[in-house]
């Protein structure tokens, strides 16, 4: 016999080798699908009810927030005054949004960043949301118009209001007992882009002009006669922002300033025609005119003092624009300016905002301090005993006045001039305070980026207002709920 030979020929060495690989191949290709064997390649049908969050984390911070609303029930009852002021005495008409569910929406629209279209959108989309604004399964939700117009109801007082019971229930739940408070200012933005006088003329311009056009479609056969110069204001107006010189600037507004004038003339004249008609579109056109008369004449006057004559205009005369001209001009640290209001706010050991006003103009932080601590006192019943400021709210004065209402240390970010002993008890208490003020930062830096703190986009001065309580009340809530929910 013939003994089996060691080595195997070319072919059958070949052979071998692919059914080796191919035993490999199907090993990979079952220890695969034994990994993925409830993958499919397409969702036959749908569940027939929507899968809850519950264990989101947002869902549980709404959760949370819904239950600290529902223990404060005034709070529905201060948003009912703004929103049905005469509800004891009418009893017809549709039913709208509740107060609760205003408020409660204000609140998603803050958290959130949305916009009234896309909180019309997720409150008719998302489960959460629906249920945290109390809108029924069967509901069909509302409208963006329905949102914003019951949303801008609520004035500052409420809101203000809405954030004190927001503070006693942190106090009486051992959250914020207000015994050390520290106090610092920062600047809410308008709604408007830099401001410059060609750019005021070019508005005022324009705007005019679009009402006038409005009065013609309406009142075809009254006389009223304009010329639209606004090509020519919009060149003029570019011009002046890429001149080469002050001489060749000078020329050009000039002609900016003669537009506009003419176009203010063609406005009066209108409204003249108007204010004898008795109609409604009439008297709203005519109320609308006079308001943005005024506007370009400040704008006109302005401009001749500061571009043509060279003389210093004020800033509290200043207006800096025709859509938002309740906005200031703040200058800080003599470097930023912002075209906003300068807003005083008192914060917490917890992180609560405790307290916040609005202030008119700009006045200095040393003239806010004595305001400051008595409207803790209101809040409270009585003063801390620990007060944390920023350097420019010193003053002896100011420490003076903290001292008498009995508040044990007073600290300023800079001493400018004071002694350490004279504020505090001892310097080890003096630098504790002062590295607890700067925690007040961080809580502005975040509402500014999360709550839409750092921009107003709500027009009007009251809107302003309830713009900044609606952010304060929106952050409130949520370090509350996350302190619950930690």
């Amino acid at each position: 016999m013939h003994k089996k030979s060691a080595f195997y020929s070319g072919q059958d060495f070949l052979l071998i080798v692919s059914q080796k690989c191919e035993a490999i191949e199907n090993t990979i290709k079952e220890e695969k699908g034994s990994h993925h064997k409830m993958r499919k390649k397409s969702k036959k049908q749908m569940p027939l009810m929507p899968q809850s969050s519950d264990d989101h984390p947002r869902a549980v911070e709404l959760d949370a927030i819904n239950r600290i609303l529902e223990s404060n029930f005034t709070i529905s009852d201060f948003a009912m005054q703004d929103l049905s002021p005469n509800a004891d005495k009418c009893r017809a008409g549709a039913n709208g949004m509740s107060a609760e569910q205003v408020v409660r929406a204000a609140i998603v629209k803050q958290m959130f960043g949305f916009s009234y279209q896309d909180l019309a959108f997720h409150l008719a989309d998302s489960v959460s949301l629906r249920r945290f604004c109390l809108i029924g399964i069967g509901d069909k939700g509302f409208k963006k118009s329905v949102l914003c117009k019951n949303i801008k109801a609520l004035s500052p007082k409420t809101w203000e209001e809405i954030n004190r019971c927001i503070v006693e229930y942190a106090k009486n739940n051992d959250m914020e007992k207000g015994r050390q408070v520290r106090i610092d200012s920062t600047v809410v933005e308008s709604n408007i882009h830099a401001p410059s006088d060609s750019t005021l003329l070019w508005d005022s311009l324009r705007v005019l002009t679009r009402i006038l056009t409005k009065a013609k479609e309406h009142f075809p056969r009254s006389g009223i006669v304009f010329h639209d110069h606004t090509r020519r204001a919009k060149r003029r107006m570019l011009g002046i922002q890429h001149a080469k010189n002050k001489k060749q600037r000078k020329g050009k507004y000039l002609d900016l300033l003669k537009l506009t004038r003419n176009v203010v003339d063609y406005a009066q004249k209108t409204a003249d025609i108007l204010k004898h008609k008795p109609d409604l579109v009439a008297v709203l056109i005519c109320n609308e005119l006079n308001h943005h008369i005024d506007l370009a004449l400040r704008a006109i006057d302005q401009t001749e003092k500061r571009v043509i004559h060279g003389a210093l205009v004020p800033a509290s005369e200043k207006v800096v624009s025709i859509f938002e001209p309740h906005t200031d001009i703040i200058v800080k640290d003599r470097r930023d300016t912002f075209y906003g209001h300068k807003v005083c706010l008192v914060g917490g050991a917890s992180n609560l905002i405790v307290d916040c006003i609005i202030t008119d103009g700009n006045p200095a932080d040393s003239t806010l301090t004595e305001t400051m601590l008595d409207r803790q006192n209101e809040i409270y019943g009585r003063y801390p005993l620990k007060v944390a400021l920023d350097g420019g709210f010193a003053s002896t004065d100011n420490l003076n006045a903290a001292k008498s209402r009995k508040i044990k240390d007073v600290c300023f970010a800079k001493k400018r001039g004071l002694n350490v002993e004279d504020m505090c008890r001892s310097q080890w208490v003096y630098n504790r305070l002062r590295r607890f003020r700067a925690g007040i930062e961080s809580g502005i830096s975040w509402i500014k980026r999360c709550f839409g703190f750092a921009r107003c986009t709500w027009k009007g001065l009251q809107s302003f207002k309830s713009y900044v309580w609606a952010s304060i009340v929106s952050a409130n809530l949520l370090t509350i709920a996350r302190k619950q929910t930690a």
